[in-house]
């Protein structure tokens, strides 16, 4: 991680070194966090931040479902963003808010512990290797099952949810493989460790619904917007671990991955298609400011804030 200047900390900003907390934080023992993962692109316009306002408001939906309370609107996450984008200077970033609870009582009880607001963001590329985006990842079906939505609010994006996500990751890579596919209980496609996940076949393309425990992705939703708008049937429906190795197309989303393409699922090779690469072509003109089309997903920070 790239160091910056400043950090946004419970409404103001602080150098990098001085945003510090206790080792006794309850995030820290039990998890009790929720966070976002957003990236601000360098357009024509200037730095612009991708669906600013949604991933704030899936914050404060994430701590909700944690019985959370956020001491800072949506409206006042949007600002403190802006803030902080114009306080390091950077044209393209990534940002990370989280909220979690902090230094008070150590049980397992959130009670009696102050909740701790925090916005970061420094430079970062892709996510999954700089040649990712165009050749491609390979992936592997996990072990490890896909957290059911009964077991914790996998809905949240929430901190400690992220250890299903971490396992997955990693014995996918000690294996060879650059990412992980989940399964819920049931043997359904879920979803990556940090993406959603998408099958073309017979030029429909295919994506799990909500109910096989996955975030409600906003990158998905701005891709299955996009393939809509360009004439592509989309279809939320179960998928199964032969869907996969007899797709035309596989490809991942998220923020950090944006549209990734899926060359091989458990070494049954699938190319890098055409559907994937127009749906990959059209997402990162839009999020780079060259496209009009979708332009409203983003939200450009004024280098010198304006006036009251």
């Amino acid at each position: 991680m790239q160091e910056t200047d400043k950090i946004w900390m419970n409404g103001e900003l602080v150098d990098w070194a001085d945003a510090k907390v206790h080792v006794g934080v309850h995030g820290l023992h039990y998890g009790s966090g929720v966070f976002e993962g957003i990236r601000c692109y360098e357009t024509p316009a200037g730095p612009a931040v991708f669906r600013l306002g949604d991933h704030m408001q899936r914050l404060h939906d994430s701590a909700r479902l944690l019985y959370m309370e956020i001491p800072y609107t949506v409206s006042e996450l949007r600002a403190a963003t802006h803030e902080l984008v114009r306080a390091n200077g950077l044209p393209a970033s990534y940002i990370r808010p989280i909220a979690f609870y902090g230094y008070g009582q150590l049980g397992v009880s959130t009670q009696g512990n102050p909740v701790e607001t925090v916005i970061m963001n420094w430079p970062w590329g892709a996510y999954l290797g700089e040649d990712a985006l165009a050749r491609g990842i390979t992936a592997s079906i996990s072990s490890w099952k896909r957290v059911g939505a009964n077991t914790i609010p996998h809905v949240s994006k929430a901190s400690g949810v992220y250890l299903n996500s971490m396992l997955a990751t990693t014995e996918a890579r000690r294996a060879g493989y650059d990412e992980a596919i989940l399964l819920t209980d049931d043997g359904y496609v879920a979803d990556g460790p940090g993406e959603n996940i998408f099958v073309v076949k017979n030029g429909i393309v295919r994506t799990p619904p909500l109910s096989t425990s996955i975030l409600p992705g906003l990158t998905r939703d701005a891709v299955i917007t996009i393939a809509q708008d360009l004439g592509y049937v989309v279809e939320e429906t179960p998928l199964i671990r032969s869907d996969l190795y007899l797709a035309d197309e596989v490809f991942m989303t998220g923020t950090a991955a944006e549209v990734t393409p899926v060359r091989a699922v458990d070494d049954q090779e699938l190319g890098v298609g055409p559907i994937t690469r127009e749906l990959q072509t059209h997402y990162l003109d839009t999020v780079n400011g060259r496209s009009e089309r979708w332009s409203h997903w983003l939200d450009v920070v004024e280098t010198v804030p304006t006036e009251a």
